[in-house]
């Protein structure tokens, strides 16, 4: 069993339009074309180079988000840096949202003013964003360290963070903490299981379900065991249909909840001051891997703050105070190689045996459509 108590964190020339020819201009490459205007801007380098970028944000001064929660990954200390060094504000619509609603909001607004910028999602849902046509492409400086399996080779999306799924618990309420998905279904622990969202709704949720299955012989071709465990979950009486947030965790309503262990530990930094002993546990009965991703909105209002966005993300600061949250950043790899990862940091992170691996796209897809089509039944 793979247990941890969280610590607190120590740590000019002319633009050349093909519909509007200018004389006295040589016709420009689309590079150059590209370089002159954010929304199209592929990398820095289209927009201008850096300082290029970093000034065309700071003349739009806001970056639109929807669903991040300052506890969530550490997002209050990226959303402080970020306005800190740029001097650029980010407002955040509906943050306890799901990815859902934040695909949602990219096509209800699109045109207003409030549309999101940026997207913080469910690989999944990042996916099937993808295919909609409703990301623009751009690669950050660290594109090509970022890991083959973890990118869209078109760059409209990317892996940021991850961690793995764990069971937390109020050690205060709960006389004896899970450790695993199988002890969930002891009697003790009527009314007091929960997940972060609806899995239909929720990339935490979903990957609650997944490894549930993963528990109780699934696989990543079969979340349907998942779904059975859920549904034995609600008939026992211990599932709680309360969506755990930290609120309901510091309330006692979610006195157990399945959620990701970057949040889980977050909860204990949060709560120990106020005398709830939070506990954590990595299951190995169900051990399930995964990441967020980042992608910017086609349609982004403020253009070169989204692509600058993303650039501070993947930089080493931004890796770094992803991993002072507890999440794992997705170039923790390359950071060690280069020296720049915060060493202290990411000595707390509980240790995990074996390498991760998470489902293909196509087994993600196929997951998705059976939790949509079996969960409303298993909790009914």
């Amino acid at each position: 069993m793979i247990a941890y108590r969280a610590h607190a964190a120590a740590l000019g020339g002319c633009l050349a339009l093909a519909s509007f020819p200018l004389s006295g201009c040589g016709v420009l490459t689309d590079e150059v074309a590209a370089s002159k205007n954010a929304a199209v801007a592929t990398s820095a380098k289209h927009a201008g180079g850096m300082d290029a970028l970093v000034a065309a944000a700071k003349e739009e001064g806001r970056l639109n988000a929807v669903a991040i929660p300052r506890d969530w990954a550490n997002y209050g200390a990226l959303i402080d840096g970020f306005t800190k060094k740029y001097g650029i504000k980010v407002h955040v619509e509906n943050p306890n949202g799901s990815s859902e609603d934040e695909i949602a909001a990219v096509k209800a607004d699109k045109g207003e003013k409030h549309t999101p910028d940026i997207l913080d999602v469910g690989g999944s849902f990042a996916q099937a964003a993808a295919e909609e046509g409703l990301l623009a492409p751009y690669r950050v400086a660290a594109y090509d360290k970022i890991p083959k399996t973890q990118k869209d080779p078109r760059a409209r999306w990317y892996n940021d963070y991850g961690g793995y799924i764990s069971i937390g618990c109020d050690a205060t309420q709960v006389n004896s903490c899970p450790e695993s998905f199988a002890q969930l279904l002891k009697p003790e622990y009527a009314g007091k299981v929960a997940l972060n969202g609806n899995p239909v709704q929720s990339g935490s949720a979903f990957s609650g379900v997944y490894a549930a299955a993963l528990a109780n012989n699934g696989s990543f071709d079969d979340i349907g065991p998942g779904l059975e465990f859920f549904e034995k979950l609600k008939r026992t009486g211990n599932y709680n249909p309360v969506e755990s947030t930290p609120e309901t965790v510091e309330k006692g309503r979610t006195p157990i909840s399945i959620d990701w262990d970057y949040l889980n530990a977050g909860y204990a930094d949060q709560f120990r001051s106020k005398g709830m002993d939070w506990q954590v546990n990595v299951p190995t009965d169900g051990v399930f891997a995964q990441y967020y991703t980042q992608a910017i909105n086609k349609d982004a209002p403020h253009p070169a703050a989204a692509r600058l966005w993303q650039e501070y993300l993947f930089s080493p600061e931004g890796q770094n105070l992803r991993l002072d949250g507890y999440a794992r950043p997705v170039l923790m790899d390359a950071m060690k190689e280069d020296r720049t990862l915060h060493e202290i940091a990411a000595a707390w992170l509980p240790e995990v045996e074996g390498t991760p691996r998470f489902p293909t796209e196509e087994q993600t897809v196929r997951a998705k459509k059976a939790v949509a089509r079996g969960w409303a039944d298993a909790v009914r």
